[in-house]
């Protein structure tokens, strides 16, 4: 009688846990070391659409081919082999068994995001033979956190972008003149600085108008940003200046960059309203050379060839170091600021 009366409460006991595990919202499997389904509660019978009868004694790659090859398997095999628990957040992988977001009015996700806990399961024995995964819902977490995310993303590329013309502002360019000077002093990897700026912008500005003037930037930053590579750097440097980081780019290769941008330009109409505008521009360029003892000197080496373009005639590139040439002038190191625009 009393072993009846056990047995009853092993089986009452069994099925209290049995009861527990089906209505827990989190899901719940247990695999043996076949990968066939020992458990599948009512959490992974609802997310997945698939009753536990149908798939207990199964493997689960029978039903979830694509997991055959996945970060799961190999997450299952670990707690296996190191009898350990082992647990893996949403962040740590893509959606594994693809379920649809039941609730896609509070985040932003379409497919249900999920932490992991993999248990090993041990016998009398001591020995792993089977592993529980536990399988949590945080969608909401999740997507609360990437939107999150997304804001400071969005925050941070306003706080580095000049609105105008959508290229970098200066406070952040200057950061990365300088980083680019510090990685070309360890790597000596080739970078070439050109500055350009607008000929005669303030007359554009007094005959058709500032907001005329604001095409006319808007437009040069767009042929800029064709005529440039992703990994270049550029931005707007001063009202109609602008200045850019040609990444891996000797003074030859830079050279004809800076010809092609020119070329660009001069061949482009401004169409604003009624009016027909045409400009050219005027550029300087400086290879970054071990002579040149800081960033700072890089740039005022490289403002300097701009400049001696608009004194000698504007929509010409001036190159630092070079032998005069046509297009190309050798701009000694006391040659200063102040020429006139």
């Amino acid at each position: 009688m009393t072993d009846i009366l056990d047995n009853l409460s092993e089986i009452h006991d069994l099925h209290r846990s049995l009861t527990i595990i089906q209505n827990l919202n989190v899901g719940v499997i247990v695999l043996d070391k076949n990968f066939k389904v020992k458990i599948w509660n009512s959490f992974m019978e609802t997310k997945s659409g698939i009753e536990g009868y149908r798939i207990n004694d199964h493997s689960i790659f029978e039903f979830f081919p694509n997991l055959a090859d996945s970060w799961l398997k190999d997450k299952i095999v670990e707690a296996f082999s190191m009898d350990t628990l082992v647990f893996s957040s949403w962040e740590q992988h893509k959606e594994v068994f693809n379920f649809a977001n039941r609730r896609p009015f509070t985040g932003t996700s379409s497919e249900m995001m999920m932490n992991f806990t993999f248990i090993p399961v041990l016998s009398l024995t001591g020995k792993c033979e089977e592993v529980t995964i536990i399988i949590y819902d945080v969608t909401d977490e999740a997507s609360s956190k990437l939107s999150l995310q997304a804001a400071n993303k969005k925050l941070h590329e306003l706080s580095i972008t000049d609105r105008l013309t959508t290229l970098y502002n200066r406070g952040y360019w200057e950061e990365c003149l300088k980083q680019q000077y510090n990685i070309n002093r360890r790597t000596l990897m080739p970078i070439t600085l050109m500055m350009f700026d607008i000929d005669h912008f303030k007359n554009v500005n007094d005959t058709y108008g500032h907001p005329a003037g604001d095409a006319v930037l808007r437009e040069v930053s767009a042929i800029l940003k064709k005529q440039i590579r992703s990994t270049d750097i550029a931005g707007r440097y001063g009202g109609e200046e602008f200045a850019i980081l040609l990444v891996d780019a000797n003074r030859e290769s830079a050279f004809m960059v800076a010809e092609r941008i020119r070329k660009a330009v001069e061949a482009h109409t401004v169409y604003y309203e009624d009016m027909v505008i045409k400009f050219t521009i005027s550029l300087g360029l400086c290879t970054l050379s071990e002579t040149i003892p800081s960033a700072q000197e890089w740039l005022v080496s490289t403002d300097n060839c701009l400049y001696f373009s608009k004194e000698h005639g504007r929509n010409r590139t001036t190159q630092y170091g070079l032998n005069d040439t046509e297009e190309t002038m050798n701009i000694k190191p006391e040659y200063k600021h102040g020429i006139k625009k």
